[in-house]
């Protein structure tokens, strides 16, 4: 007679085994691919083929990802400011010479 806990399957494991699984077997996929592509390629060094099999979980960014930067890049120096004795497309001078 089989005692009742042994019958009790705990799903949270089975779920969270199945994930690392398939996790694992896509990682696998992916970097065999890229060995295979590094390899067609003919990658001079072993550092380049090393590379392109460390850096093959990554995926080139599309439009929508970029995001625009709406602050410049120093954050202290506004549109129009500029250091001194440096020309600027703004600073043109609009007087008549009256």
């Amino acid at each position: 007679m089989a005692s009742p806990q042994r019958d009790v399957i705990d799903f949270s494991a089975l779920e969270k085994e199945l994930k690392s699984s398939v996790e694992s077997e896509h990682k696998y996929k992916r970097e065999n691919d890229a060995k295979l592509r590094a390899v067609s390629q003919g990658v001079s060094s072993y550092q380049q083929f090393r590379d392109i099999v460390l850096s093959c979980h990554l995926k080139p960014l599309q439009r929508h990802d970029k995001n625009p930067r709406k602050q410049p890049w120093n954050p202290l120096l506004g549109p129009h400011t500029c250091t001194p004795g440096t020309p600027t497309s703004t600073s043109v001078n609009t007087s008549t010479g009256d």
